[in-house]
């Protein structure tokens, strides 16, 4: 564990306790409610937040290093569009009780992964992969929104638009049951795929004469990116940014290699949704802001600075 990891990882031990207490009104933990609302409400939140953050920093963190591009989003594999997609459908046919909106949003997801290899095939080059998955994001956006446009009623549109902005609101353990062992499998296999992207910062040839396999690094990809992000969105919505903030603020503090920052990555994105969520809670707003939105607040800026800054360096 490098020492990214560990400042993170202890940051995150000193906002989990935190986050249990904070909200619109402080939890007293004497009090007689206290234990019941800690472990019924606040921790399964928090414990949702920390799952969906890892899954999405080290997403990101993966994207960007098989992309060789600072810039790079899981979005852009298509993955989290086809998840809100099927999810959509679920609220358009009235289906979203129980397990039937995640379920829909995980096969949204997985019909996005077989799309997305069907078409990039065993021997695409990153170029071709990229261009596959932003025209897969592309149709499942167009098709979120003819969904919204054919809703049945005011209510169902209401419904969509607001889960579309992302929130854990009112979730549960049933919740967590379903995003955390997804979670955890699509990082454990994103941080096999870790070798095959050091290779790859080599450039596609010399990742080859190394033993790198592009087709088997491809499909740990897919597969890691599709259980992390669909997983997520499965449960909370859409929640953008995190994984294209958060590597940028754990690689200084790496050697820069790929399999390096998959880790320090997970552990900084559960902290930053984790805050993010704690924040909404406490703002004095009429309604509890929405978590997918206070996040584009803070990554839309932050995409900007990253735009100037390689503006200024390219200069």
């Amino acid at each position: 564990m490098n020492r990214a990891s560990i400042l993170f990882g202890l940051l995150l031990l000193l906002a989990l306790p935190l986050s249990l207490l904070a909200g619109r009104v402080w939890i007293d933990a004497t009090t007689p409610n206290a234990t019941l609302i800690l472990l019924e409400l606040r921790l399964p939140r928090a414990v949702l937040a920390v799952t969906i953050g890892a899954g999405l920093g080290a997403a990101g963190a993966a994207m960007q290093g098989y992309l060789r591009n600072p810039l790079a989003d899981p979005g852009l594999f298509g993955i989290a569009p086809g998840a809100a997609l099927g999810a959509v459908l679920s609220l358009h046919l009235g289906l979203a009780a129980g397990w039937f909106l995640p379920a829909f949003a995980l096969i949204g997801a997985g019909g996005a992964m077989a799309l997305l290899a069907l078409i990039a095939g065993r021997s695409a080059g990153i170029a071709l992969f990229t261009l596959a998955g932003m025209m897969i994001a592309s149709l499942a956006g167009a098709l979120t929104s003819l969904t919204i446009s054919l809703s049945p009623n005011a209510f169902a549109m209401s419904e969509i638009v607001t889960w579309l902005m992302g929130a854990l609101t009112d979730r549960s353990w049933a919740d967590v049951q379903i995003a955390a062992p997804l979670t955890v499998l699509g990082i454990a296999v994103l941080l096999i795929a870790g070798k095959g992207l050091d290779a790859l910062t080599l450039g596609e040839a010399a990742a080859r004469s190394l033993g790198m396999q592009p087709a088997h690094l491809r499909w740990l990809l897919i597969i890691g990116t599709g259980l992390t992000v669909g997983s997520g969105v499965a449960v909370a919505g859409i929640i953008g940014f995190v994984g294209l903030i958060v590597p940028h603020l754990v690689r200084p503090l790496t050697d820069g290699r790929p399999s390096q920052l998959l880790l320090p990555s997970a552990i900084a994105g559960a902290l930053l949704v984790l805050v993010a969520d704690m924040l909404c809670r406490i703002l004095p707003l009429v309604t509890e802001l929405r978590l997918g939105i206070a996040l584009s607040l803070i990554g839309a800026p932050f995409f900007l600075w990253l735009l100037l800054k390689m503006r200024r360096e390219l200069a």
